[in-house]
């Protein structure tokens, strides 16, 4: 039984609509249109910060109701909070004004300038806005790792659950791990969402696997272009030896790219781009 223990009451602010006249609230009208879903359960935020792990700078894109930026603070993070709905970011920083470890920031995380001292991502983020945030921690040279609470079908489908891995993943991959954490039911969260979420952790690698980043890039997207039907066809459009790097990392011939793992990639560049 999930724990609510968010500010307000969703059950008793949908009631108050009704007797109004049956229209939503402004704070209804913010979550839909926002796609704010927020953490109710205490057992699914302890799952997120055990995976996070936080230390140090934590940069947290949606704090919403501060519930997760209180635990991530508790557990021994300085934590810059974003959060874009002007009502919530003022509660927010009202609260937390005397608290030395926490900043609320009213704005749009995926708008803002990454911090130039090594950082952490970690978020319960909307599901909108997935792909615009994981761009962003991609991009951020001194990010370290982002842990965030995504829909479960885009945690799944980055880390490679599926036995199909996309082309997201691939590209980054000589830079970042995609790993896939816990399932957090839709039940944990209030409004409660169609679909169930799972925390993706993403951690930069120590030492990247290739030095090449734009030919891996170039491989890659060549690859995932589709020509031909196979990995091979839309290769040999560009690449000698082909066939022979196909046979060192271990990928048939008739592969289709999807199913393509991202280490058989490197192999790939080891073998096409050096």
């Amino acid at each position: 039984m999930a724990q609510n223990f968010a500010h307000g009451n969703h059950s008793h602010t949908q009631k108050k609509a009704v007797r109004n006249g049956g229209g939503r609230t402004p704070a209804d009208r913010a979550r839909r249109t926002l796609s704010q879903n927020f953490l109710v359960d205490r057992h699914a935020l302890e799952l997120v910060v055990k995976a996070a792990a936080p230390e140090g700078l934590v940069l947290e894109p949606g704090s919403g109701e501060g519930v997760l930026t209180l635990a991530l603070a508790d557990a021994g993070a300085r934590v810059v909070g974003y959060e874009i709905d002007p009502r919530l970011a003022g509660r927010l920083a009202a609260r937390t004004r005397d608290d030395p470890r926490i900043e609320v920031v009213r704005g749009d995380f995926a708008a803002a300038r990454p911090p130039r001292e090594p950082f952490a991502v970690v978020g319960n983020i909307p599901y909108s806005a997935t792909s615009r945030i994981v761009d962003w921690c991609l991009d951020a040279s001194a990010l370290t790792s982002a842990t965030l609470l995504t829909q479960l079908e885009y945690a799944r489908k980055r880390s490679g659950d599926y036995g199909r891995w996309s082309l997201v993943t691939v590209r980054s991959w000589p830079w970042f791990r995609w790993r896939l954490g816990d399932r957090i039911g839709r039940r944990s969260f209030r409004p409660v969402p169609s679909v169930d979420s799972a925390i993706l952790r993403i951690e930069r690698r120590p030492h990247p696997l290739v030095r090449a980043g734009r030919g891996y890039r170039e491989l890659v997207e060549l690859g995932f272009g589709g020509v031909g039907g196979t990995l091979r066809a839309s290769l040999r459009r560009r690449y000698d030896g082909v066939d022979a790097a196909l046979a060192a990392a271990g990928i048939p011939r008739d592969a289709v790219v999807a199913f393509v793992h991202p280490d058989q990639w490197v192999v790939l560049w080891q073998r096409l781009c050096r």
